[in-house]
């Protein structure tokens, strides 16, 4: 599901118009954002957490060449499942 296809489904089930819809979810990204940048979690209750992982340095290859690289630390998001979404699927 796209990011517009979402929007559609959110407003045809709200009432909502799409506009609206549009505005109320790129504040929710907006949101999410924030508290992950600030706090490094965001739950949401029956759908799952957002949490911050650091990666570690670590040595990589170039595919092209073989030669041996350095990857620099890193942080990303991981998405944990509730237990009420993972039986829903």
């Amino acid at each position: 599901m796209t990011k517009a296809e979402l929007i559609s489904e959110i407003a045809r089930v709200t009432d909502l118009t799409k506009a609206d819809t549009e505005r109320t979810l790129n504040a929710f990204i907006d949101i999410a954002k924030k508290a992950l940048k600030k706090e490094g979690k965001l739950a949401l209750a029956g759908f799952g957490s957002f949490v911050v992982a650091k990666r570690k340095a670590r040595k990589g290859r170039n595919p092209q060449t073989g030669e041996i690289i350095k990857i620099k630390a890193s942080k990303t998001v991981r998405f944990r499942p509730a237990k009420a979404l993972k039986e829903s699927i």
